[in-house]
């Protein structure tokens, strides 16, 4: 029996990923209400052979709802998830809103499925640096526990939603063309650019995705002591997010132990061709579930063969969002 499903925030990248999942992956559900602010109301959406109107979301949106995906944004979740876990429907939420919550399960089910259990109504999806960080060194942490991780990301224009996607091709088309350059949903030009990710700084200096990436990995391990730093960068990518990881164990461990350990572990696939110099790169990753790993090789700076390199490209709108939701869905 198919469950009745909502989505907040459809008419979003985020939004439109879960619907190409939920067909894909042949999500069972009776019914589906597609929710989203004044300004997508009245929208129409054709999905899976039928049209449907975007509805206002609001507390009376989630009468008889079984499973209500958000993907609005956190202070939409704030406003709005009580009323839906009132309603009797269970919350999946991508936002930030509830992750650090001690009473809502932080879930990737390749990792910790067997928290969907103690949910109280809701669930959060991690940060998507997070996710494509965390589910290839996972299998590893598993097999010689992780004492400290060091991650440098390069996150696509796609963690900034579909505006700045838009924006970033605006911006390539401006300087091409020798024009200044609009900078209204990015904080900066992009384009042709870099930048650090412009995330609130707090008093120690780490923004807000660099401290998300500590807590939340923290959380969803169940390994409060794990030590954790990272730098957060935007790069001129449209979707995709890539990360350098660098590993220190608790016992030696070598490239191939690593590999051997990747090639089994779920939701990671490996392009690591030193000969021809192919590791992953964003368009490997792009519209692809997997987490994909390479440049695997052995830290020389650490003794006793204790230290591992890795990159890391995954599919931020995807694996970083959508699929991450709906694999959760399917567990409940």
């Amino acid at each position: 029996m198919g469950k009745n499903v909502a989505i907040a925030g459809v008419t979003g990248a985020v939004g439109q990923e879960l619907l190409r999942i939920i067909e894909e992956r042949k999500f069972p559900f009776s019914s589906m209400k597609m929710l989203a602010s004044e300004r997508s109301v009245g929208k129409k959406i054709d999905f899976m052979g039928k049209t449907y109107t975007v509805e206002l979301l609001t507390t009376d949106s989630f009468k008889g709802i079984d499973i209500a995906l958000f993907s609005a944004g956190g202070q939409r979740s704030k406003e709005f998830a009580a009323a839906a876990v009132k309603a009797g429907a269970v919350v999946i939420d991508n936002s930030s809103a509830f992750r650090m919550d001690p009473e809502v399960p932080l879930v990737i089910p390749e990792i910790n499925a067997g928290d969907i259990k103690k949910h109280k109504g809701i669930i959060a999806n991690p940060n998507c640096s997070t996710i494509i960080a965390i589910v290839p060194v996972w299998p590893l942490h598993k097999a010689n526990p992780v004492k400290r991780m060091v991650v440098s990301t390069y996150q696509a224009a796609s963690g900034a939603g579909q505006s700045a996607m838009l924006e970033m091709v605006e911006q390539a088309r401006e300087v091409l063309a020798d024009k200044p350059v609009t900078c209204k949903v990015l904080k900066y030009q992009l384009a042709f650019n870099l930048y650090c990710h412009d995330s609130k700084i707090g008093d120690n200096g780490y923004n807000e995705e660099e401290m998300k990436l500590l807590n939340e990995t923290r959380k969803i391990f169940h390994a409060p002591d794990i030590a954790i730093t990272g730098t957060c960068v935007r790069v001129p990518v449209l979707r995709t997010h890539c990360e350098s990881i660098n590993l220190e164990f608790t016992n030696p461990i070598t490239p191939d132990e690593v590999r051997a350990i990747l090639a089994k572990a779920p939701g990671v696939s490996i392009i690591d061709d030193r000969k021809a110099n192919r590791f992953p790169m964003p368009l490997d990753a792009t519209g692809r579930d997997d987490c994909y790993v390479g440049r695997i090789r052995q830290d020389i700076s650490l003794p006793g063969n204790r230290g591992i390199n890795i990159w890391v490209a995954g599919d931020q709108i995807r694996k970083g969002a959508a699929l991450n939701a709906i694999q959760i869905a399917e567990l409940l």
